[in-house]
């Protein structure tokens, strides 16, 4: 696990994931009990994003989102909402994908979202903290191009 330093923010956690290869592909472990990262378990989701597409951005008030990409290849940004945090108003990206496969852990105040980079969608699991209420949603939003974040989503650089 990836403790924060600079350009990262407080309470954001990258997991680096391993790769088990032989002759018939891969094994590769996302998420285990003993890792730490889930308070509690709330739901699991898969989303298809198609190539070119910004999906950003939004965030929780309570819950904790678990990021996995497991096809395509991804410009994940954050931007930490919470005031009294070490890096409030801070950005960080995060390029995550089958090239580089890692599971993003997102602490409730960080708004997220994500840019598909490439030529093919972008396959994104998320797991959370807490079972999605479409009666009182945990979730707000934010325009991907909003001038207070002021994030350029122009040719990303690695």
């Amino acid at each position: 696990m990836l403790e924060p330093e600079e350009g990262f923010i407080d309470g954001v956690s990258i997991k680096p994931l391993v790769r088990h290869t032989d002759e018939r592909g891969y094994f590769l472990e996302v998420l285990r009990n003993d890792d730490e990262l889930l308070e509690r378990f709330g739901q699991s989701s898969y989303t298809l994003t198609y190539p070119g597409v910004i999906k950003a951005f939004h965030w929780h008030e309570k819950q904790y989102d678990l990021w996995f990409i497991c096809r395509g290849e991804a410009r994940v940004v954050l931007y930490d909402m919470r005031e009294g945090s070490p890096t409030f108003h801070k950005v960080q990206q995060v390029f995550a994908g089958e090239r580089e496969p890692q599971l993003i852990v997102i602490p409730p105040g960080v708004a997220h979202g994500y840019q598909v980079l490439g030529t093919e969608p972008v396959c994104l699991f998320y797991h959370t903290t807490e079972s999605y209420d479409p009666g009182h949603p945990d979730e707000g939003r934010i325009p991907f191009d909003d001038p207070d974040i002021g994030f350029n989503w122009q040719a990303p650089s690695a």
